[in-house]
């Protein structure tokens, strides 16, 4: 088939067999990529409309018990300064997020042992005492489906947890060996048996990942139907077995929100932080290509330059009532506006 075919079938039948994504993956005809792009967008503009949905990022703690070899955070990496953040921290972020006009909290951090699942109900409890209309998302890494459910039933509404990969070779490759691909995908299955919105997603140009893996990737996404996606570029930390490995690529990326905004169009899609940081405008870019979430840092300062996952972050922080209404208006200069409310994710037919 033509690659003006596996376009159209893309758009029309919404899933494409390996052979074809392949084909879409290794495309270089520019003209056909930008209506790739072009493609997303207007399928994002039917199911969303122009609204970006804005989540209010707090991150939490940088400690870890995981040796991710990619990962700034990893237990190995003795130069980073380690800090948690209390509850009442937190709790003065949201208020401060809230008061800005932020109705979802993003609670992200590393797999801290000190924050167990007594502590996150607690905070999660609290967050929905104080913060009844608003939509909690928890973003802490592999659990037990016993700690998954306190969570549930404290009031967390989302759950994002990246797969980071489908294919065992590529895993092995990426993460300790305590860790297991298999738990990982059991985790996001119970996640969704719960009724978390869950979302998955995976570093783009990672170390050892072929265009065969993310074949593989997009058949997973295709086949769990997760209510978010997030894929950003792999950018190398110095304090990390990665450090000598070269950045992900920013028109891969942008290119695979486009194929999962066809394949899923009712997904949720950010711009994630990886993309500003490799690129001025990186996130307006991901937000042509098809995305529609934002997630703006809202941790306080003191914060934000210890959570470094990557080096070089740039952490889009909103902090005033001006960085808002600069936001606002780079959002509508770019024919785009803030969607009010907790930007729920639709249900995939």
């Amino acid at each position: 088939m033509r690659m003006g075919g596996l376009l159209e079938q893309l758009r029309s039948e919404h899933v494409l067999d390996a052979s074809g994504f392949k084909s879409l993956l290794l495309c270089d005809d520019k003209a056909l990529i930008d209506d790739l792009h072009r493609s997303a967008r207007e399928v994002t503009d039917q199911v969303f409309g122009r609204k970006i949905f804005l989540r209010g990022l707090m991150e939490i703690s940088n400690h870890c018990r995981n040796n991710c070899r990619y990962c700034g955070l990893r237990r190995d990496n003795h130069e980073i300064h380690r800090y948690r953040l209390t509850t009442e921290e937190i709790m003065d972020s949201a208020q401060k997020a809230f008061g800005l006009g932020f109705r979802t909290f993003v609670l992200q951090g590393g797999e801290d042992p000190a924050e167990d699942d007594a502590w996150v109900e607690a905070t999660v409890g609290q967050l929905r005492k104080r913060f009844p209309t608003c939509a909690i998302t928890l973003s802490l890494g592999e659990k037990s489906r016993e700690s998954y459910l306190r969570f549930k039933r404290a009031g967390a509404d989302r759950y994002l947890l990246r797969h980071e990969t489908y294919n065992e070779g590529h895993y092995r490759l990426l993460h300790p060996k305590e860790m297991s691909l298999a738990h990982r995908l059991q985790c996001l299955e119970w996640l969704r048996q719960l009724g978390f919105q869950t979302g998955c997603g995976m570093m783009v140009g990672s170390p050892g990942q072929t265009v065969d893996n993310l074949v593989e990737d997009l058949q997973y996404i295709h086949d769990s139907r997760p209510a978010m996606v997030g894929m950003g570029p792999f950018i190398p930390h110095h304090a990390t077995p990665f450090a000598q490995e070269a950045a992900g690529s920013v028109e891969l990326t942008l290119r695979l929100i486009s194929i999962v905004r066809l394949m899923l169009p009712k997904v949720l899609l950010p711009a994630t932080t990886a993309l500003g940081s490799m690129m001025p405008g990186g996130r307006m870019a991901g937000l042509r290509a098809g995305a529609n979430v934002l997630m703006p840092n809202v941790s306080p300062v003191s914060a934000r330059r210890a959570y470094e996952l990557y080096e070089h972050k740039d952490p889009g922080a909103i902090d005033t009532i001006e960085d808002w209404k600069r936001l606002e208006t780079n959002l509508r200069l770019a024919g785009f506006e803030i969607g009010i409310g907790r930007g729920d994710g639709l249900i995939h037919s």
